[in-house]
């Protein structure tokens, strides 16, 4: 399980890593195609390590379509497969960060790790710069500067804005004419290029992800296109195969190879292979209409991708990270199992300021907390209906009901270690709304900060309903039909009202007693229609489903 702090850095490696996945049967598709191309493919592929695909879904958000079509939820779950919902994010942070050590202990991994990448590198950009320093300006008539240096490293182009060629002393007397001229040839390659600076970024990708295999298979692959480039140049402009490979040879016979990765030499890559591939010379076919497509798509998918997850909107769903919304808590919470002959209770005190729940179950609680029905949550372990706890919590000062129940979300990620996970689906809902007479609900008068109540009456089928928002009626309305009731009425304020009806036992409603006399005669939407001026709407809506992805039985405190 990725701990919520490693969320969006495991998305980012992991999104990465699928590029570079694609990037390779791209590759094996264009290997009779000019290895310049391979080499654009692979260094997108590593520079996509330092581009997290979030700052383009950012970038769709600002376009987003809120009615997403479901394919946007999948190509979210690939973009982000380890993107937390929302009621996995109940954890205040500092919270979180004293339970869990892994973070800090990966990121002084990294951080040693990023320090010591630091330092190899910038001793190899010494032993660059010395020779350079102790270097003389020679006079061949090239485009840049030639510097003629008493080191054995071998010919290679320093620098990034004002690249010069270093030429180790005495090379024009291990080499031929024509061999010199390949090799000169070669270097200017490089210039041209620009293999200076796009070395330099991948130098940059290995220190910060040294820890990713991957990084370092890359980086082999760029070198052996780079130098796989630079030779099919050469041997475009008409220079003898022979004198070219005997030229690298004698190179790497009598000099070193360059330490830095953005210095760009002649004797990289694997050696037998491109000698070989020099002498066969073979001429590298120019990209067709179908290869060019092949990675026009492979670019688009890339780059369009999350910009595709921002504009269809599957954020949503899945919610915001914990870095952005941080659920709040109470001062004091504590959480026991039920002693025998506790009163069941679950509700706000009188105050609005104390949360408390008494021999209750924990599913329940989830209930409560989330707002939903008992057919929206599903999974769990089989204690989560049987087992029972006593939860006594107070926030810092007076709050409103919905604040309270986001404090209880946090208890149940912090205590009982929940995580849920949570799914949209359309189906069949029904909308409450006011019919054209008018409500008949008689506005809660007393303010004095009492829990919504809604009770069993003394006569069957009857309900009563005090100090309740119609928000609340719809969730009522919700356990007993079988079906989502959303609230479309717009109407605010808490009101207190009597409802008779039928139970339907097919709905999931309570069971009647047949031996009862004088049972009410309407329907539960009937009696909302006439008794309380409200009516329902049946419609296609979004209705959340959560699964229980973990819990754990708390500790007593």
């Amino acid at each position: 399980m990725i701990p919520t702090d490693l969320s969006p850095m495991a998305n980012h490696l992991w999104q990465s890593t699928l590029c570079a996945a694609l990037a390779w049967p791209l590759t094996l598709a264009l290997r009779w195609n000019r290895a310049a191309v391979r080499y654009s493919i692979w260094l997108a592929a590593s520079v996509k390590f330092l581009i997290p695909f979030s700052l383009l879904v950012s970038a769709g958000n600002h376009f987003a379509w809120r009615d997403a079509p479901a394919i946007s939820v999948t190509m979210d779950q690939i973009v982000r497969p380890f993107a937390l919902p929302v009621s996995e994010l109940p954890i205040v942070a500092t919270v979180q960060a004293a339970s869990n050590p892994l973070p800090a202990i990966l990121l002084v991994v990294w951080f040693c790790g990023f320090v010591l990448g630091i330092i190899y590198w910038t001793q190899r950009w010494r032993q660059v710069r010395a020779a350079r320093r102790s270097a003389k300006l020679l006079d061949l008539n090239l485009p840049i500067s030639v510097l003629s240096s008493p080191s054995r490293m071998e010919p290679g182009v320093f620098g990034i804005l004002h690249p010069v060629l270093l030429l180790p002393e005495g090379i024009g007397s291990r080499l031929t004419a024509p061999q010199l001229q390949a090799i000169l040839a070669h270097e200017l390659c490089h210039v041209r290029r620009r293999d200076n600076l796009t070395g330099a970024v991948q130098m940059l990708v290995e220190t910060i992800f040294w820890f990713h295999p991957l990084i370092w298979w890359i980086r082999v692959r760029l070198i052996e296109e780079r130098e796989r480039a630079c030779d099919e140049d050469v041997l475009r402009h008409t220079n003898d195969p022979q004198d070219y490979a005997e030229g690298i040879l004698n190179v790497c016979k009598f000099f070193l190879e360059s330490p830095l990765v953005c210095a760009s030499g002649v004797t990289g890559a694997d050696l037998k292979k491109r000698i070989e591939a020099i002498m066969a010379n073979r001429v590298a076919r120019s990209l067709n209409a179908g290869r060019t497509a092949l990675i026009l798509t492979a670019a688009v998918i890339a780059g369009a991708g999350p910009v595709a997850v921002g504009v269809l909107g599957t954020q949503p769903i899945h919610g915001q990270t914990q870095a952005e919304t941080a659920l709040p808590a109470f001062e004091v919470a504590s959480v026991k199992p039920t002693k025998p002959g506790t009163k069941g209770f679950i509700g706000v005190r009188p105050g609005g300021q104390r949360f408390e729940a008494t021999n209750a179950s924990l599913k329940h609680i989830i209930i409560m907390a989330y707002n939903i029905t008992e057919r929206q949550i599903s999974g769990g372990p089989s204690w989560l209906e049987s087992d029972t706890f006593d939860i006594d919590a107070k926030a810092s000062r007076p709050t409103t009901r919905e604040q309270i129940y986001l404090m209880v979300q946090t208890v149940l990620a912090d205590r009982f270690k929940l995580r849920l996970t949570r799914e949209a689906k359309e189906e069949p809902v029904y909308a409450l709304l006011v019919d054209k007479g008018g409500p008949k609900l008689k506005l809660h008068e007393i303010q004095n900060g009492a829990q919504p109540l809604i009770r069993a009456g003394s006569a069957f089928g009857q309900m009563l309903f005090q100090n309740v928002p119609v928000s609340r009626l719809a969730w009522f309305l919700s356990t007993q039909v079988g079906r989502s009731v959303l609230d479309k009425t717009d109407l605010e304020g808490s009101y207190d009202f009597t409802l008779n009806y039928t139970p339907e036992v097919s709905k999931g409603g309570y069971i009647p007693d047949t031996s009862a006399k004088d049972l009410p005669d309407p329907s539960i939407l009937t009696a909302v229609r006439e008794q309380l001026g409200l009516k329902v709407q049946s419609q296609r809506g979004m209705v959340e489903f959560f699964t229980v992805a973990h819990v754990e039985k708390p500790s007593e405190n």
